[in-house]
């Protein structure tokens, strides 16, 4: 890839993050001021990036346009919203519909319910593989050698006293995952939330997505969530059955 293109790619992704003064920028790229201020002013041109009312950078408005007519064209995420909005409206948590994209897991859509709190997931973006009940889902349902590439990725960065901060410590859950048919999520990115996720069959029988429920723990703790893993279990099997699965699980 280009140098000039991936420092580009690079911009972005970190003014979409949160607004950056050029200084930011220019020391996220390793480049001199002038730099990356030609680079800003290229994007900008574009609305790929924009200037706020303090002169930082943020993320431009083309991008949320491009970013819409691409999750229209995401098949999946258009046949499982109906589903999953029945789900967060029936039980007041956030939902989330997980995609497998070459080697990452992807936020696709996210649907927050009526006692729904902030957090870190975002559509459009990466799920952790070491935390994410949707990410440790589709991942325990892989072969062997995509499972390898996934799992290559993952950081092991601590975030709470239950992340999983070694491959070992991961493999072990992933098999448990895959033995009972479904992934929890005990407070392993925020502590003060738990969720269950579910695989989604494709019609080859392969999982390329994954569904999640999302509650507070002090609302709706692990044992609680349990409680409606079948309908949680039903819901994942309609959007499967959308995507032409015919209910034979590997």
């Amino acid at each position: 890839m280009s140098q000039t293109v991936a420092r580009a790619i690079d911009i972005i992704g970190f003014v979409s993050q949160q607004p950056r003064s050029l200084n930011e920028v220019a020391e996220r790229a390793g480049v001199h001021k002038s730099t990356a201020l030609r680079l800003l002013q290229t994007l900008e041109e574009a609305g790929f990036v924009r200037k706020d009312a303090r002169g930082h950078y943020a993320m431009g408005f083309q991008l949320i346009a491009y970013g819409q007519l691409a999750l229209d064209q995401v098949e999946a995420r258009s046949l499982a919203h109906p589903v999953l909005q029945e789900l967060a409206e029936r039980h007041g948590h956030t939902v989330h519909l997980g995609e497998l994209v070459g080697d990452r897991i992807v936020y696709v859509d996210k649907i927050d319910g009526r006692g729904s709190v902030a957090m870190g997931s975002r559509i459009g973006l990466q799920a952790q593989t070491h935390t994410a009940g949707v990410a440790k889902v589709i991942t325990a349902y892989q072969d062997p050698a995509t499972q390898e590439r996934i799992l290559g990725k993952a950081t092991f960065e601590r975030y709470t006293d239950t992340t999983h901060t070694s491959r070992a410590s991961l493999d072990q859950d992933l098999r448990q995952t895959r033995a009972r048919g479904w992934a929890e999520d005990d407070g392993e990115h925020e502590g003060y939330i738990n969720c269950i996720a579910l695989p989604v069959f494709d019609a080859r029988g392969k999982v390329t997505h994954g569904i999640s429920v999302t509650a507070l723990s002090a609302v709706a703790p692990l044992t609680e969530l349990r409680a409606h893993l079948d309908e949680f279990r039903k819901a994942a099997q309609q959007i499967s059955a959308k995507l032409g699965w015919k209910g034979n699980t590997p």
